[in-house]
């Protein structure tokens, strides 16, 4: 065997071992092993946690419940993929189910695992409600929420309450009033950090409370950043390191690029949002002014102010 041979093989090796990589274990021959609830599962609680072993491989699980079964289905209630959890919460009515799962990933699934279960019907005061939207970290410059719970069998109202405390004086509470559906639009009277919960009633009870979450209204831009580097004029051999002073709030930069007008943007490219408070740049000409500033963005999309417009000439060596 000649070196040429020899490399030749060698090179289909390596891209056999490259396509490997790239290739997705199967799931077909597989099963997800299922939790809870277990077949036969009777229950008074209408919030149903669904849940199951992990699966290596798996990037989605798709769960499905249907009642009172897949075989003689009257109504699929649910149809979800989910990601990156093995636990899955919903409120159900009572009656009989049935639920199913299977993993996922980008080219092949396993087999689908099933269970039935029961749900009785019971009073409220056994009940707690889910809360659907806003997240538990959610933080944002709208002046208007959605909040959304899901619905309660049984229920006639909810008693919707919301505090900047811990619920402590219910006389000074910003909103405490009964909502006639699941969903409410609040409109944040002030910049703060707002906690709220949600519970369910009728005429004979009412359930537990929700979960307390947290909601921050925050409208409050980052203040203005300073340019670094290059200083104004000077000529810069590209690569060129564009580089500004942090800003303690900000979780991006948006950097702009000009041309030599000082105006017109200096490609498509621009502007460019960034993570840290540098940017490499080396596609410029030789010898043009080109022209840039700054604009720092807080967690919540607050923009600040434009830093000062400043401009160095492009040298590519």
């Amino acid at each position: 065997m000649n070196r040429s041979q020899l490399l030749t093989i060698i090179s289909l090796l390596g891209m056999l071992s490259a396509c490997k990589d790239f290739l997705e274990p199967s799931l077909e021959n597989r099963s997800v092993v299922l939790l809870a609830p277990g077949e036969g599962t009777e229950s008074n609680k209408y919030q149903v946690g669904f849940w199951w072993e992990p699966m290596p491989d798996a990037l989605y699980y798709r769960v499905q419940v249907a009642t009172p079964d897949f075989s003689s289905s009257v109504s699929l209630v649910q149809d979800t993929l989910i990601e990156g959890k093995t636990r899955f919460e919903m409120t159900l009515e009572p009656g009989r189910y049935q639920w199913r799962i299977r993993a996922e990933n980008g080219s092949s699934s396993t087999k689908y695992m099933s269970a039935k279960f029961i749900i009785h019907e019971s009073s409220l005061d056994n009940q707690k409600l889910l809360i659907v939207t806003p997240s538990a970290t959610y933080l944002s410059n709208l002046p208007v929420v959605t909040m959304q719970w899901d619905k309660l069998f049984g229920a006639k109202e909810y008693t919707l309450q919301i505090d900047t405390a811990n619920f402590e004086k219910e006389g000074a509470l910003v909103y405490n009033q009964g909502v006639g559906g699941n969903q409410l639009k609040f409109i944040f009277p002030k910049e703060s950090t707002y906690r709220w919960r949600v519970r369910a009633q009728n005429e004979t009870g009412s359930s537990k409370w929700s979960e307390i979450r947290e909601m921050t209204f925050d409208k409050t831009p980052p203040v203005v950043t300073t340019p670094i580097s290059p200083a104004k004029g000077v000529e810069v051999n590209a690569p060129v390191k564009i580089s500004w002073t942090s800003v303690p709030t900000a979780k991006k930069y948006k950097l702009f690029l000009y041309q030599s007008d000082g105006t017109t943007a200096y490609s498509f490219s621009f502007p460019v949002t960034v993570s840290s408070n540098t940017y490499s740049f080396n596609t410029g000409l030789q010898g043009e002014q080109i022209f840039w500033n700054v604009v720092a963005i807080d967690e919540a999309g607050n923009e600040g102010t434009a830093s000062i417009l400043t401009s160095f000439i492009y040298n590519a060596q």
